[in-house]
């Protein structure tokens, strides 16, 4: 195996302090979240307070100033272990960011230190009923009002976070006739008047993640709750995407090959036929198949996770990235569920769900077909 380089002792250090965490915190807990629907308010205080939220954050705002491979330590670990309900990448890596870059300094020291501490869970509210890769498509409107406030209404959907949420940021027509250049950001709180949650979404995956729907009838916004430029917005979503997707790239990867090794473990232990499933020329070959893809998938992984860090990822090879390690991850999940037999299909059994977990991966973030018209159209190609 191609020894890693892209962490330090003290990236490790960490991730075993983080481990260490989701043992005591979320393994005990995960199966009862499944259930319910949701996770405890409680874990997300418990991770503020040991400093596991928006860490990247400047300490100013209530972060510990630290570079992103800390939080890329963090999803491998969450990812590891199986711990799908947990939304802390998107609360920290996506809500906060977008606040730090585009914010003012009100919004800043406002909202940044609650959503550090685990006092507000962040969400942004993206996908519609009828728009969901195409953000162009989004039919929601924040019309401006004569005392410069914006009067918000639509609704969203399959907004991750969304039944916790204390902070939503809500993409929204602010010139509905301007396409992508009518398209601004609003930071809207819980309690605003004409906000309400619909039900949490039953998935065929994520099952202790609180996905809902949103509903926003005439809901009168600040107008100091305006995220960036008005008509903006389209801009600053297109910049923050290729982190976005890169997350779910290496939540992939980490995911792949923790199947690998629980199913490694199974057909050691497994016997058929009077010797293990391990022995079988056909498992053998399978998980070495397994193996050298997911091996290939990290090496590429790694390298676009040293362009984050040096700010130089840009738009088509994180496009690559999310597209082909998220069709890695479901093949890995359909493979290594085979080689569990019966089992495999047994929700008990942490591939099941895993393999569960997966599929939603090549949907959100940008379908994966779209991932490819993107990747086409950085080569030069003439789309439609």
């Amino acid at each position: 195996m191609i020894e890693r380089t892209l962490f330090s002792p003290d990236h490790e250090a960490f991730r075993d302090a983080f481990r260490k965490f989701c043992d005591k915190e979320i393994a005990p807990h995960h199966e009862a979240w499944e259930e319910q629907g949701y996770v405890d308010r409680e874990v997300w205080r418990k991770a503020g307070a040991n400093g596991y939220l928006c860490m990247t954050m400047p300490e100013a705002y209530g972060g510990s100033g630290v570079d992103k491979l800390y939080s890329v330590v963090q999803m491998e670990e969450l990812s590891r272990g199986g711990f799908s309900g947990i939304g802390f990448g998107l609360h920290s890596e996506i809500v906060a960011p977008y606040i730090l870059h585009y914010g003012t300094e009100a919004q800043k020291q406002k909202y940044l230190p609650l959503l550090a501490s685990g006092e507000m869970v962040g969400a942004i509210a993206m996908s519609e009923p009828a728009a969901g890769s195409d953000l162009q498509g989004v039919k929601t409107t924040a019309l401006v009002q004569p005392d410069g406030s914006y009067l918000l209404n639509g609704s969203k959907t399959f907004i991750t976070n969304g039944w916790h949420a204390d902070l939503v940021i809500v993409v929204a027509k602010t010139k509905p006739d301007a396409g992508a250049k009518g398209t601004s950001l609003l930071l809207v709180e819980r309690g605003m008047k004409g906000f309400e949650k619909g039900k949490r979404l039953k998935k065929l995956g994520l099952k202790a993640q609180d996905t809902s729907e949103l509903f926003f009838d005439n809901v009168r916004v600040p107008a100091e709750n305006l995220l960036g430029p008005e008509n903006g917005g389209f801009v600053c979503l297109m910049e923050q995407l290729p982190w976005e997707r890169m997350q779910i790239a290496l939540g992939a990867v980490a995911a792949a090959q923790a199947a690998i090794d629980w199913t490694l473990q199974y057909v050691k232990d497994r016997k058929v036929f009077g010797q293990p499933v391990g022995a079988f020329q056909n498992t053998r070959y399978k998980l070495a198949e397994l193996q050298t893809e997911v091996q290939v998938a990290r090496v590429f992984v790694d390298k676009c996770l040293e362009l984050v860090v040096q700010d130089k990822l840009d738009t088509a090879t994180a496009s690559m990235a999310k597209y082909w390690c998220s069709d890695l991850q479901c093949k890995v999940m359909d493979e290594c569920v085979q080689l569990h037999g019966g089992y495999g299909y047994m929700w008990e059994y942490p591939v099941t769900r895993a393999y569960a977990d997966a599929r939603v991966q090549r949907i959100y973030g940008g379908t994966n077909e779209i991932m490819k018209e993107v990747i086409s159209r950085a080569m030069g190609l003439p789309g439609r």
